[in-house]
């Protein structure tokens, strides 16, 4: 039985329940660079609540990097945790 793409997008609580998970997971990953509130006006870091605007651009960078500006994470992310890590970016984004 198929389920309609639809019925397979997360709701409202899942992503919330994503966003918990990414938070944590930026505390311990991405904060010493990017800051605790997702900007860090000390260094070149971009502020990321106004990053996120493509999710395969962000997926992108975080799995390989930036110019030697930012290290890849690929080899330490799961796949779960980049994709906690956009929801919680994602929920945090300045509109």
């Amino acid at each position: 039985m198929l389920i309609p793409a639809a019925a397979q997008q997360p709701g409202a609580n899942d992503l919330a329940g994503l966003a918990d998970q990414g938070k944590v997971t930026y505390a311990k990953t991405c904060s010493h660079c990017h800051g605790p509130n997702m900007v860090n006006s000390g260094t070149v870091t971009p502020d990321l609540r106004a990053f996120p605007d493509d999710k395969t651009r962000f997926v992108t960078t975080v799995k390989q990097g930036k110019n030697g500006k930012m290290p890849p994470w690929a080899d330490i992310l799961s796949e779960q945790e980049i994709a906690d890590l956009w929801a919680f970016v994602v929920s945090r984004r300045n509109p």
